[in-house]
């Protein structure tokens, strides 16, 4: 059955499954997996209670709307998207984080807070990476022309995957931890290579006078 027909049907492992999804999302836009899951604590379709009611609360609603709006026509505009990345990343771990630890079962705050940091800003990490990495291709291959299209299938992409957290919490997560992890097994490799073709000259022995 759909999750959305019972707010009850999202369970722990559900909630963790939607978290994982939210927060890589988070990876591609920021606010707007947050934003979302606002709308759905609203509408009663996720009950987070306790420490994290607060996110459902009307203003923030409206503060999470308007940051989202500024965040994806920004990523229009030639050279400010590439800027951006530098602030989005730690921005979209501290998101993926948040939305984890409030998907999270209650448990004791740091363990809870190290979880949704491990799962949700780990996640939400990796896929940011990614995003850099083929916004700078994009930027050095077409002098930023092709990066609208690039920017415009990670909001895409960050409003399915949203969607998908709470219609298929389970299926979607699944997903998300199999791209995740293939994303950073990629990217650990790029690394390495990198490291190898680049390598850095050892220091001089200090002389004795």
């Amino acid at each position: 059955m759909n999750p959305l027909q019972n707010p009850e049907q999202l369970t722990e492992i559900t909630a963790i499954f939607a978290g994982l999804a939210l927060s890589a999302a988070a990876g591609l836009r920021v606010f707007l997996p947050l934003l979302a899951l606002a709308i759905a604590t609203r509408m009663g379709y996720v009950d987070l209670g306790g420490k994290f009611g607060w996110i459902d609360h009307p203003m923030i609603i409206i503060v999470l709307g308007t940051a989202t709006i500024a965040e994806i026509a920004s990523y229009y505009v030639p050279w400010v998207d590439n800027l951006l990345d530098t602030v989005a990343t730690p921005a979209a771990i501290g998101s993926g984080t948040l939305i984890a630890t409030a998907l999270l079962p209650e448990m004791n705050s740091a363990l809870q807070w190290g979880l949704g940091f491990l799962l949700g800003g780990g996640s939400a990490g990796v896929v940011q990476g990614a995003t850099v990495l083929t916004r700078g291709a994009s930027t050095a291959t077409s002098g930023g022309l092709g990066n609208p299209v690039v920017s415009t299938a990670e909001t895409g992409g960050s409003i399915a995957v949203a969607s998908l957290a709470f219609l298929i919490p389970v299926v979607i997560g699944i997903l998300v931890l199999f791209v995740v992890g293939y994303i950073a097994i990629r990217l650990i490799r790029l690394l390495i290579r990198r490291k190898k073709r680049d390598p850095r000259p050892p220091d001089p022995a200090p002389r004795i006078e």
